[in-house]
């Protein structure tokens, strides 16, 4: 197995003689004194040398009897952990830049560790203009300015795997956007991924039971297809398509591909104007508003609604959809209308897995706890109870990775507590394919935490799943018209979202 160091991976080429960039600070690579350290073992003697630290700053914290004093102490502590762990994420690149983007969500993490954090999902280090124009002639064929009336060298967002550059192509009269791939990212990627199965492997040995390995594969697969562009060109047509049949007023906008400059490491789509969705609260106060209320709140309402009708059209009745709705990839445009942007990361579910999704999306909605456990094991997800009240447990296993409603009182998952269900009920199969839709739901959970609404996924998505079933043939047409009659009561009793 090939482990990389911080040294190896600054020191390593790229094919065809174009440098490795984008991933530097000040020009340098950071550069570690144990060179021969993989990324693992780094991370654990970082681990082992903070939980030291740790338990003493817990110990302090206990003697301060003045609860704001404390609150200040932990907020400042927070601070510090979000610095070294973002200046890690920079430095390292690669996989470590979207474990940010899982890490830095706010129903997961101190709000400290979300504002630092949330920012590698646009502003993650940049390839240098020389390098960006090596790689724009080599993929294109052309000299820039033969290609181009105007090019902005300073991209307007920075990922893992790309940069985006606002231009103007010759004989266009409106702005494109320019996704250039880093390079060099690939290999690192790649070789980050494959040092995680390692790890995962010893982390199913811990009391967290769960099929982390199988996760791991199929992120190692799915990560993969984000180097293509042409393939991430396809996608964004057809999911723009479906979109666009299935709805009088398209729901969320979809950049159109411009179709003859397309290449595996280049792709040129519209511009779309709007503000990304990580700055939706400074744009609403500098309009005068007040971010907590009426107004706003109904803005943001609508953006979840339809972010959530979008994702539960394409998971339930298409089975292909976008799987990477990170803060990074929305923008929020005129009248609180949404784009979807990044088609990198799609994921098309076999029907039997679809149509077991859309059963146990109905399980969780009706609260149905045997009906959950059955829908488990029909899409192959292997339980073993470590504890007493099984049914609940599993039913509470069920919530977390597939709905986005937190539970009651609930502001930040935890699962690593002691009192996690993780802990109490072992996943010792996880089918590869359904990653994607747990990633999706996560993230989903994660932007409506961040923009202060509780709501089910499960609830609103019901409808669709009753849809989906009953043109399977799955349902019958007296169950179908029950649940259709059920379903208009209780609209006409609850919006369904909560604050």
């Amino acid at each position: 197995m090939r482990f990389r160091s911080v040294v190896s991976v600054a020191e390593e080429e790229e094919e065809d003689a174009i440098p490795i960039c984008g991933f530097r600070r000040g020009g340098r690579r950071r550069r570690w004194k144990k060179k021969n350290l993989s990324c693992g073992f780094l991370l654990a003697h970082r681990k082992k040398r903070g939980r030291g630290r740790s338990e003493v700053f817990q110990f302090r914290v206990g003697f301060e009897k003045d609860v704001d004093k404390a609150e200040a102490m932990w907020e400042r502590h927070h601070e510090h952990a979000a610095d070294k762990l973002y200046s890690m994420c920079y430095d390292m690149s690669g996989f470590f830049l979207k474990v940010a983007q899982v890490v830095g969500k706010p129903d997961l993490a101190p709000p400290a560790w979300v504002r630092k954090l949330v920012t590698l999902c646009d502003e993650a280090p940049k390839t240098p203009s020389n390098v960006v124009r090596l790689v724009l002639e080599k993929e294109l064929g052309k000299s820039i300015e033969d290609m181009f009336e105007k090019f902005e060298w300073d991209p307007i967002g920075s990922a893992s795997i790309a940069q985006v550059h606002r231009a103007r192509l010759k004989g266009y009269k409106k702005d494109v956007v320019v996704k250039v791939q880093h390079p060099g990212v690939q290999d690192l990627m790649m070789t980050d991924l494959r040092n995680l199965q390692a790890f995962a492997l010893c982390l199913q040995k811990t009391d967290l039971k769960f099929d982390f390995f199988s996760v791991c594969k199929e992120m190692e697969k799915q990560i993969g297809y984000e180097f293509d562009f042409t393939r991430e060109a396809l996608a964004m047509d057809r999911i723009r398509s479906f979109l666009s049949e299935n709805n009088k007023k398209m729901i969320v906008k979809v950049p159109r591909v411009i179709r003859n400059v397309v290449t595996r490491r280049v792709l040129v789509m519209e511009y779309i104007d709007g503000i990304p969705i990580l700055n939706l609260k400074d744009e609403i106060m500098k309009r005068g508003i007040n971010p907590d209320g009426k107004i706003a709140m109904a803005a943001k309402q609508n953006i979840l609604k339809s972010l959530s009708l979008a994702y539960g059209q394409m998971i339930l009745k298409s089975g292909f959809f976008h799987a990477d709705p990170h803060p990074g990839n929305i923008l929020i445009c005129k009248r609180s209308e949404v784009a979807l942007l990044d088609y990198g990361q799609v994921k098309e579910l076999p029907s039997p897995l679809r149509l077991g999704y859309a059963n146990l999306i109905l399980a969780i909605a009706d609260n149905d706890h045997n009906r959950a456990s059955d829908c488990l094991k029909e899409l192959g997800i292997n339980t073993l109870s470590l504890c007493d009240d099984e049914k609940a447990e599993v039913f509470k296993l069920a919530q977390v990775m597939f709905d986005t409603k937190l539970p009651p009182g609930v502001k930040m998952l935890q699962p690593f507590a002691e009192d996690a269900t993780l802990k109490k009920v072992a996943v010792q199969a996880f089918p590869e394919e359904l990653f994607s839709v747990l990633r999706t739901v996560h993230l989903l959970r994660g932007l409506s935490v961040g923009l202060g609404l509780n709501y089910s996924c499960a609830e609103e998505w019901r409808p669709i799943a009753e849809e989906a079933l009953y043109y399977s043939g799955r349902m019958e047409d007296e169950d179908f018209k029950s649940r259709s009659r059920r379903r208009r009561r209780f609209l006409r009793r609850s919006s369904g979202w909560r604050k």
